[in-house]
């Protein structure tokens, strides 16, 4: 077998994170014309499900929410970027900060803007809560 030189480089991905990048359009913004709420939430699940996902090795299922935050409003045109880390594991469950950025593409400036904690249960194939295995 030939080694093919101009093959791209691979990089493994991190085993506990996961970070995301979203736009923001007309259809994700309330009465206020700010970001609503539930989709800044649905965005925080996702990035911190990829996340546990990664950490478990498998299935996962949020349990809870807990600490929400919203420091600053998210309007249209900002771009979302969100980074999500495990940072605690039980035996089946573990908790993921998810911190979310607005920023502006043009400056690159980012502030954040909303940021909490999910709490992940690895599950089985018949959906039961299934132990959390050694992490390298």
């Amino acid at each position: 077998m030939t080694s093919d030189s101009s093959a791209p480089p691979t990089l493994p991905a991190p085993r506990s994170s996961a970070r995301m990048l979203e736009l923001v359009f007309p259809k994700d913004l309330n009465g206020h014309g700010t970001a609503f709420g539930g989709f800044v939430l649905s965005l925080m699940d996702k990035a911190a499900s990829m996340a546990a996902i990664r950490h478990a090795k498998g299935s996962v299922v949020t349990a809870r929410m807990e600490a929400v935050d919203f420091h600053l409003p998210i309007r249209r045109g900002d771009a979302v970027a969100l980074e999500a880390e495990v940072i605690h594991t039980g035996r089946t469950s573990m908790r993921v900060k998810v911190d979310v950025y607005r920023e502006t593409l043009a400056t690159g400036e980012q502030q954040l803007a909303t940021s909490g904690v999910f709490v992940f249960v690895h599950v089985d194939e018949e959906g039961r809560p299934a132990r959390i295995g050694p992490q390298p």
